[in-house]
């Protein structure tokens, strides 16, 4: 079992594009028909404005309290147009970010962080500069549960957390929703996919490459810091 866990650890990026991929290849073989009464439901509930503003409250929610509100994404991208979507993201994101901040700097050291997020503290406290804060927003790799965390038990300005969280998951949030609903438009129209649909794919790919990449520059320099 811990061969498998340090696998999935070592080879994330690779195993998360698979799985898309293979997402990919059982959404375009599923019986259309069914696939767009699915869609059609998704796109009835979305037009309440009560679902906009109860999505967006679970996603800061989620997040203030370390738990998966990337979630949302999968609730969201679909449905909307994707400005639509980076904005509600957004929203729901940088909140989560702010009362993950504020709930983290009141628990303080009573955080017991797991080793990834051990390396992201430790980065931070080495380098908690505004770009170097965006890059951890932009590249997947580094859960933004621990970034949130991390910021608020180091006690990181509040200002310069929040705006390179904004920027880096402006970016962030734009590819993701960008490929998502391109992908769903695809497979509603029946039509090939288009230069316009597939380019934030690659994108997501070059992510997941940079991503995985990043996180071993901060391992290494982890377990050298370990090793001095």
């Amino acid at each position: 079992m811990k061969g498998i866990a340090t696998l999935l650890r070592r080879h994330w990026g690779g195993l998360l594009l698979a799985t898309l991929v293979i997402l990919g290849l059982v959404l375009a073989n599923w019986h259309t028909r069914e696939l767009t009464q699915l869609l059609e439901w998704g796109d009835r509930i979305a037009d309440l404005p009560v679902a906009i503003v109860a999505v967006v409250l679970l996603m800061a929610v989620l997040f203030t309290f370390a738990l998966p509100g990337s979630l949302m994404l999968w609730v969201i991208a679909p449905f909307y147009p994707p400005v639509v979507s980076v904005v509600m993201l957004l929203i729901g994101s940088v909140a989560g970010a702010f009362g993950a901040h504020r709930f983290s700097h009141r628990v303080g050291k009573r955080w017991s962080p797991g080793k990834n997020a051990e390396r992201v503290v430790a980065l931070l406290e080495q380098r908690s500069d505004l770009l170097t804060q965006t890059a951890l927003r932009v590249f997947p790799g580094f859960p933004h549960s621990f970034v949130n965390y991390a910021g608020g038990v180091l006690g990181l300005p509040l200002r310069t957390f929040l705006l390179a969280a904004v920027l880096g998951l402006t970016v962030k949030w734009g590819v993701y929703a960008s490929a998502i609903h391109g992908a769903v438009e695809a497979i509603e129209t029946g039509d090939a996919l288009q230069p316009s649909t597939v380019l934030p794919l690659f994108v997501l790919a070059g992510l997941l490459l940079l991503g995985g990449v990043a996180r071993r520059w901060v391992e290494r320099r982890a377990g050298a810091g370990g090793e001095s």
